[in-house]
């Protein structure tokens, strides 16, 4: 009997999941049941193992109220939050021809998106497009962990990826050249931080780490040469003549770094809502540029092979079941994440 209808024959048809009904704090997470995706053209059903958990959880889960009116999104409840998965094909959809029923993956779902990413769950369909094979040589948490915040870094740093016209500015946004040159990371013990620092890294800069003292010995260890405990020294007033900064943190203040950049340096915020700085930084000859992550199997595909052979490594700050994900909320909640929360499944 073919493999793929005994496994469909088997499979029950409701699965568990963490679904809101509507904004509101971690406690409006519930952990109930729903049903098993349907798989459609183009598409993989995955078992999940992992799930990496990141900010746009919490924003959608409150209703995105740093945005303004306007901008915030109207989704229909209820809903599941979450993006990044890792775990086994169990089904394939038709024209499917490059994976298959076993393979382990890994992926950002439906991301940028509200609300129909649904990886807050044992099952999740996910198009052909924007999956991959997981990393062999690193387990199924720390593959959820890394999708999005690792394509962030990625994109912004190393290979945008795609033409898609840019939700937060006019122009699209490029990466700048990295061998040889200062760069220092902003919130570098966090996701897209401790990635940023080791891409950098990979790429022979001189990297300068930004986090608090409890993360320095880990930064480090991940390749940053210099360190600035932003509890006691602002990095602004202490160094100069930087030719890329990387804000992970971003947000009103990230305006602070222009004046570490020497002329013709990059400021790259990777939340630049707030920022207001744009007539001084044009005085000052620095390029601010910002951009949205997008799903990419092609660049998880790519970045697996560094990940595979050690170059990224990934840090988990936490592992919670699934069932505890208000849990995992509330540790975001308390900040000074370093690296990563996951969800096992």
């Amino acid at each position: 009997m073919n493999s793929s209808l005994e496994i469909k024959k088997e499979r029950p048809t409701v699965m568990k999941v963490v679904r809101q009904h509507e904004y509101g704090t971690p406690e409006v997470l519930r952990y109930e049941d729903a049903p098993i995706p349907k798989v459609k053209k183009a598409e993989v059903l995955v078992k999940v193992k992992a799930i990496g958990l990141n900010p746009p959880d919490w924003y959608l889960r409150d209703g995105y109220k740093m945005l303004p009116p306007e901008w915030q999104p109207i989704v229909p409840f209820p809903i599941i939050l979450g993006t990044d998965i890792s775990g086994v094909i169990v089904e394939v959809g038709e024209d499917v021809n490059q994976f298959y029923i076993g393979d382990e993956v890994y992926a950002m779902v439906r991301f940028p998106s509200y609300g129909p990413s649904q990886a807050y769950a044992e099952y999740v369909n996910v198009a052909v497009n924007e999956i991959a094979i997981k990393p062999k040589n690193i387990d199924f948490i720390q593959a959820a962990a890394a999708p999005m915040s690792l394509l962030t870094a990625w994109q912004f740093m190393i290979d945008l990826g795609h033409n898609e016209p840019n939700p937060l500015q006019p122009n699209k946004h490029e990466p700048v050249s990295l061998s040889g040159k200062r760069i220092l990371v902003n919130g570098a013990g966090g996701g897209v931080g401790h990635f940023a620092v080791q891409l950098a890294k990979w790429k022979g800069a001189y990297v300068i780490a930004v986090a608090s003292g409890k993360q320095e010995k880990l930064l480090r260890e991940l390749g940053a040469d210099e360190f600035i405990d932003y509890t006691k020294d602002a990095a602004e007033n202490i160094v100069s003549d930087i030719d890329l900064v990387v804000d992970s943190v971003g947000g009103s203040t990230t305006g602070r770094f222009l004046k570490t950049l020497k002329k013709g340096g990059a400021l790259f915020p990777i939340f630049p809502l707030g920022f207001s700085g744009a007539d001084e930084a044009e005085k000052l000859g620095v390029t601010v540029s910002a951009t949205q992550v997008r799903s990419s199997g092609s660049q998880l595909s790519e970045l697996a092979d560094l990940l595979d052979n050690g170059t990224i490594k990934v840090v988990i700050d936490s592992v919670f079941p699934l069932a505890e994900a208000r849990k995992a909320h509330e540790r975001a909640a308390k900040g000074h994440i370093q690296g990563k929360i996951a969800l096992t499944v």
